[in-house]
């Protein structure tokens, strides 16, 4: 059953007649953010939070680091996180963002690096994102005594495109450095060029939604991905779409899928995939909500066990 809260906000996505016209217009998008997110009952946690910038290899990439409110500024959980936006909306102060920053910061008393990646936009494509998250990462791991972090405890993370993007990263640094996080959490993300189709169970849901938001029959159009990709789909690699890629060897994965998303095929595909390969791997399915459920505030019950769970995680505890 689709969350009452989450249904009740169907409405405000009358008159849009292509989600895929509203993510190419920036009036679309903040429809798309005021439909995916609400005021809380209580403001997110205030914690200390301070910008910087990490090197990259297309310039500096934008980084927001979220700290403890209190204890030892040493040896502490971190957890590197990517927002989501289609590969081509977000940035740092929305919701899905910031609001998670600040509660994983405090429910794990972790230190929490929030990526700006440069979006797919204005003839930015892949490798472009993907470089700039692997150098965020680099740039966490590389200054751990200077950020306060345990090297051993750190976790890399992101929602939708952000989980795309941080798999792909972890991956190239398996790869390249021989390198792997504490964590791999993969929320509600992409992982495949085109999604897999949904299993009986999740089309069964599917058709509960409005048709706004309900993948149309047929070919599923695949702008977004073609978008990233600067190319066909045939183009992508498995540091694009991680289920390509050879993923024995890979670190520890939570996968969170949403109940109700069509892209929790790709998830729960990547989830075999990883099983298969040996990799230690959870996958959890959020009930009653849709996909970007971390725009909307933590006091939504499911959205509250979801930061529980990502936190728990985060601390090395699950």
């Amino acid at each position: 059953m689709i969350h009452p809260d989450v249904a009740a906000r169907f409405p405000m996505l009358d008159g849009i007649v292509s989600m895929r016209e509203a993510y190419g217009t920036p009036e679309g998008l903040e429809r798309i953010r005021a439909y995916e997110s609400w005021e809380p009952e209580e403001a997110p946690p205030v914690v200390e939070v301070r910008d910087d910038v990490a090197p990259g290899p297309h310039g500096p990439v934008p980084v927001r680091v979220y700290e403890p409110p209190a204890g030892e500024r040493t040896a502490r959980p971190c957890l590197i996180w990517a927002h989501g936006g289609g590969f081509l909306g977000g940035d740092l102060d929305m919701r899905e963002a910031d609001w998670t920053a600040r509660e994983v910061c405090v429910r794990a008393g972790a230190v929490v690096v929030s990526v700006d990646y440069r979006l797919a936009v204005d003839g930015v494509s892949y490798p472009v994102p993907h470089d700039d998250t692997v150098a965020a990462i680099c740039w966490v791991r590389d200054n751990a005594d200077v950020l306060g972090i345990d090297t051993g405890r750190i976790s890399i993370g992101g929602a939708s495109a952000g989980a795309n993007l941080t798999a792909g990263a972890v991956l190239k640094l398996r790869d390249r450095d021989g390198w792997l996080p504490q964590t791999l959490l993969f929320v509600y993300g992409v992982a495949h060029p085109v999604v897999p189709p949904p299993s009986p169970s999740l089309s069964a849901a599917l058709a509960e939604l409005p048709a706004i938001l309900a993948p149309k029959a047929g070919p599923r159009d695949d702008f977004l991905t073609v978008n990233y990709l600067g190319g066909p789909l045939s183009s992508a690699d498995g540091y694009a779409m991680p289920a390509l890629a050879v993923l024995d060897g890979l670190c520890p994965v939570l996968v969170v899928n949403a109940e109700y998303d069509g892209l929790r095929a790709s998830g729960e595909a990547f989830t075999a995939a990883l099983a298969v390969a040996g990799v230690d791997v959870r996958q959890v399915t959020v009930r009653g909500l849709l996909h970007g459920f971390l725009n909307q505030p933590a006091d939504l019950e499911p959205v509250g066990h979801c930061l529980d769970l990502i936190a728990t995680t985060v601390k090395g505890l699950a």
